[in-house]
């Protein structure tokens, strides 16, 4: 069973040692927003935006309004309305910053869909929702009993239940289409509260979970990364990695996104090399380019007649000898454009 500190931690929050300030403050965490307006001050006759966004378990944000004027900052702990009942979340973005982003996202101020805060939370408020969450753990591993019983092809990873206890958000995993009427029903008399299955995908749930990569470091999911690009296997191509699937895979089954960090580095670069399939033409004989190292600026040609044997050149002289070409005249080899390597170093153990 987690500790009520884990349990707070997991939600990007920790308990004060203080015991006159009992209530969860904001920590950094990969969902921690930088306010880059904060030094730009507004107006004085400007009233500020009374709405605030609120985020949850599992990355869940919404924006809120504050209609009872409350004095918030970000980092506060808020129990917010829900329909029916509610929540309680913690803020993380206020004044102007969620003027661009409802902008951004078409949320028009004046829809009546938008929800409102209730108030700050109190001590008995946090006891509450931390007796709450303290029930999710003992649900999953409940409702995966459950889900095998009714032999249902699919994985349970995390439970979220709401603060007043009212409503369960059950997050799954599946490769295929699941039929939840009697689950629901399964679950809905033996939690008593309403469900909500929500499907996740597996890059989800290894952020969730957790790990350390092939880099020897912690996943970036887990850590920093919010948004998942998808991954293509040109993108490995590109960049001439292994095409090997142990290699390519991270911990969740999917090519890993690391590969998208230097693809756009590796694109610019190859705007500069010449195409491929280039034949260029020389006296001793035609050569083709059989190998390419990006980051050196390096191609490896090699005769037609000739293809064991990779001469090294970098890619000026590349485009050299195909100016050559197009003028219609052929140097005598490429021997003669290739890199002169330094001479090896040996030393000898007395």
């Amino acid at each position: 069973m987690k500790s009520n500190e884990d349990n707070f931690i997991s939600r990007g929050c920790f308990i004060s040692k203080d015991e006159e300030n009992p209530i969860p403050k904001h920590i950094c965490s990969k969902l921690e927003i930088n306010d880059w307006l904060k030094d730009i001050e507004m107006p004085k006759t400007q009233k500020a935006f009374d709405f605030v966004e609120v985020r949850f378990k599992h990355n869940r944000k919404k924006i809120y309004k504050n209609i009872n004027n409350i004095k918030l900052c970000v980092g506060d702990t808020v129990a917010v309305e829900i329909s029916p009942g509610h929540d309680i979340g913690i803020v993380t973005m206020m004044g102007e910053l969620v003027r661009i982003k409802m902008k951004k996202l078409n949320i028009n101020p004046a829809s009546e869909e938008i929800k409102k805060i209730y108030r700050k939370t109190r001590l008995s408020d946090v006891e509450k929702w931390n007796s709450v969450i303290n029930l999710e753990e003992p649900t999953m591993f409940k409702a995966r009993k459950i889900t095998e019983d009714l032999n249902l092809k699919m994985k349970i990873d995390d439970v979220e239940y709401q603060a007043d206890k009212t409503k369960a958000i059950f997050y799954y995993t599946s490769d295929e289409r699941i039929d939840f009427r009697k689950l629901v029903t399964i679950l809905s008399e033996t939690f008593m509260v309403r469900v909500e299955m929500k499907q996740i995908g597996y890059r989800q749930e290894t952020a969730q979970l957790g790990g350390i990569g092939s880099c020897g470091r912690e996943l970036c999911c887990s850590t920093w990364l919010t948004n998942f690009k998808s991954v293509s296997i040109n993108t490995a191509r590109c960049q001439q990695l292994s095409l090997s699937p142990q290699k390519l895979t991270g911990q969740c089954g999917k090519l890993k996104c690391c590969m998208n960090y230097e693809y756009k580095c590796y694109l610019d670069t190859m705007k500069d090399f010449p195409k491929a399939d280039t034949i260029l033409k020389t006296k001793k004989g035609e050569a083709i380019i059989k190998k390419t190292d990006i980051l050196k600026r390096e191609m490896w040609l090699a005769y037609i007649d000739d293809t064991s044997n990779l001469i090294p050149i970098y890619i000026d002289k590349v485009k050299d000898i195909i100016k050559l070409n197009s003028k219609g005249i052929k140097p005598d080899d490429l021997e003669s454009f290739a890199e002169k390597k330094e001479p090896e170093i040996t030393f000898e153990i007395l």
